[in-house]
């Protein structure tokens, strides 16, 4: 009886054993998983079900399609006659080196095709140099195919540029041995200075080579007689530039989660980037280490000629929206236009300078703001990346120590001050006081070099923006914090509200930048500011198309809508608009079930004589909103 009582308890302590490894395997392999679980529980889903089929008038004026530009559609490809194919009998080839974040590299890529074309030349793919400087980085995923898909880029353009993965062998040892010219074009170099000086050295070189590093290579309009090269740039944009599939299946993951229960969402892009900022003069919108990091960037932006004043007020440069809204005023603009506490919103962008902190008051108005780490697990961001090697951890050195004599010398050289108060008791300083990545500005006149660990995130954040390149153009409403079109700096901003303008110019897409100036007013006309929602910048009309016919514009009322919007724009081709008109009737078919649509839906994005008051949502489409505020 003992010996089977023994058995017994032995048999139930392996039992028990057992079991708690199996615990702990399903802990350890789920761990990754809780990031998205437990955040992404969005509220309404938890509290507030809602039919998705059920929309009425409110639902589309926050999320519906601007009827006012339901016309206008993507047309991109040639239309003059002939359009000549490129032949392999050129005059050479061109390689390049890209340098920049996300938005530069795309519009640098968009403009070296047309120089290309423009030059009759072979194009080698472009080298991405944020991707390229990385050691140890993912084997898979290399230079340009590090961000695109290659084959989709060569088989998309071949009709328009012959292009070549490498330089043909005999030509790569003279590459090695530099013996080819190389020229760094700026931004808006024009078509005479690629044919009067480029032409003729690769003409005679039969190679040459392009470093591209202000975000573009050829002014961004172009003459009536360049008309195919304004739509080869869309081409390329909008056609050519596929992302590689592990982004895409990511992207469109997020957009699933962002969409589930049916419920549409917002995407906004801050724009508070340390490079725009300095750029336009916003180094005030800042405080303490913040705006020396600022100014520190811009006195290098006049060094190297990107801009001429020193001295600007950035408080006048918001008031006429050479700024970008700090995200409380986006919150707030938001809840004016009637969004409710519980909408969903992205975060876009790999950077927001300021960090978590600018975005508290944002997150207490709007509970459902997430970004790609609070929807993805590590495993599925990792995926992403690829296979990399480690690297070691940054050494860090403190100053040397000052001795007593240049201490004092310090002291005598300082100049009139106040009697200082006396030092404080000494105590240990931590390695976290003085690493930070600001951290040299207090002690350093110039920015310390990029290390290993800071050139891997550089490559990184270039796939965190091809992410939320993607979640924004899908998304239901996109609000940017900033989109100043008339500067040309490049902006990511401005590249999503092209591309959702290509391919769906009805798509809900703001432009804040008209606002600035009402927020800090206070005349009887703030919510009746005197705007265009329709003024556009990317792409250029040259890359679309109207349903409309010519006479209903002609004959339009002067000054309407469709005078404004579609005047001059061409007619698009019959089996187009048939193929339109198919796909209209099937959603026009799903929605019967929804209320009759409301007239009004459009007058907040249309033109300046039909603009309505923005009203405040009332307390029965918000129950959180404070009436008192």
């Amino acid at each position: 009886m003992k010996s089977k009582i023994k058995w017994a308890a032995l048999g139930g302590l392996v039992l028990s054993f057992m079991s708690l490894l199996v615990h702990l395997f399903l802990a350890k392999s789920s761990a990754s998983m809780m990031q998205y679980s437990s955040i992404a529980a969005f509220t309404e889903d938890l509290n507030y079900p809602e039919k998705p089929g059920k929309r009425g008038a409110g639902y589309r004026k926050l999320w519906g399609k601007v009827k006012a530009l339901e016309a206008l559609q993507p047309y991109a490809n040639p239309r003059s006659i002939p359009y000549p194919v490129p032949h392999e009998q050129n005059n050479g080839f061109i390689y390049a080196k890209v340098h920049g974040d996300f938005e530069k590299i795309k519009a640098s890529i968009c403009d070296l095709v047309a120089v290309s074309r423009l030059l009759n030349a072979t194009l080698v793919i472009p080298e991405i140099q944020e991707s390229t400087q990385s050691k140890g980085i993912s084997f898979k995923f290399k230079s340009f195919s590090y961000l695109y898909n290659e084959d989709q880029f060569i088989s998309v353009l071949a009709n328009d540029v012959i292009i070549s993965r490498n330089l043909p062998h005999d030509l790569m040892e003279g590459r090695k041995n530099k013996q080819y010219p190389i020229f760094k074009p700026k931004r808006l170099s024009s078509p005479d200075y690629y044919l009067q000086d480029v032409l003729p050295k690769l003409k005679s070189f039969r190679v040459i080579g392009l470093i591209l590093t202000d975000g573009g290579c050829l002014q961004p309009i172009l003459p009536s007689s360049l008309v195919e090269y304004q739509r080869l740039r869309c081409r390329v944009a909008y056609h050519a530039l596929h992302f590689r599939e592990e982004i895409v299946e990511v992207g469109n993951q997020i957009v699933q989660r962002l969409r589930g229960s049916g419920q549409p969402y917002l995407a906004y892009y801050p724009g508070l980037k340390r490079d725009v900022l300095a750029y336009h003069g916003c180094a005030e919108l800042f405080q303490d280490v913040h705006t020396e990091l600022i100014q520190f960037r811009r006195k290098q932006m006049i060094k190297q000629g990107l801009i001429k004043e020193e001295s600007v007020d950035s408080h006048s440069l918001k008031a006429n929206g050479s700024c970008p809204l700090m995200p409380e005023e986006v919150g707030l603009l938001l809840r004016a236009l009637g969004y409710p506490s519980r909408t969903r919103i992205y975060l876009a962008g790999s950077e927001t300078f300021g960090g978590q902190r600018v975005l508290i008051p944002l997150r207490a108005m709007y509970t459902n703001l997430v970004d790609r780490t609070s929807l993805c697990s590590k495993q599925e961001l990792a995926k992403i990346i690829g296979p990399e090697a480690p690297l070691p951890l940054d050494s860090f050195e403190f100053s040397p120590a000052q001795s007593a004599k240049q201490l004092k010398k310090e002291w005598d050289n300082a100049g009139p001050r106040p009697r200082p108060l006396p030092p404080p008791p000494d105590r240990p300083i931590y390695r976290h006081e003085k690493e930070g990545w600001y951290g040299w500005i207090a002690e350093k006149d110039s920015e310390p070099e990029s290390s290993p660990n800071d050139l891997r995130n550089q490559a990184h954040r270039l796939l965190w923006d091809a992410i939320d390149y993607i979640v924004s153009v899908e998304s239901d409403a996109f609000f940017p914090g900033f989109n100043n079109d008339g500067s040309g700096w490049p902006d990511l901003s401005g590249l999503i509200m092209g591309h959702r303008l290509y391919k769906m110019a009805s798509s809900r897409t703001y432009r804040p930048d008209y606002l600035t100036e009402q927020i800090n007013s206070t005349r009887d006309n703030l919510y009746h500011p005197k705007l265009n929602w329709t003024t556009l910048s990317h792409p250029i009309p040259e890359c679309s198309c109207a349903t409309l016919k010519n006479t209903e514009i002609v004959h339009s009322r002067k000054g309407s809508n469709l005078q404004i919007l579609y005047q001059g724009q061409e007619e698009c081709p019959k089996g187009l608009e048939q193929d339109l008109n198919r796909v209209e009737s099937q959603d026009d078919s799903a929605d019967e079930s929804e209320t009759p649509e409301d007239e009004t839906d459009s007058e907040l994005l249309v033109s300046d004589q039909d603009i309505q008051p923005i009203t405040v949502p009332t307390l029965e489409q918000d129950e959180e909103m404070d009436p008192d505020d």
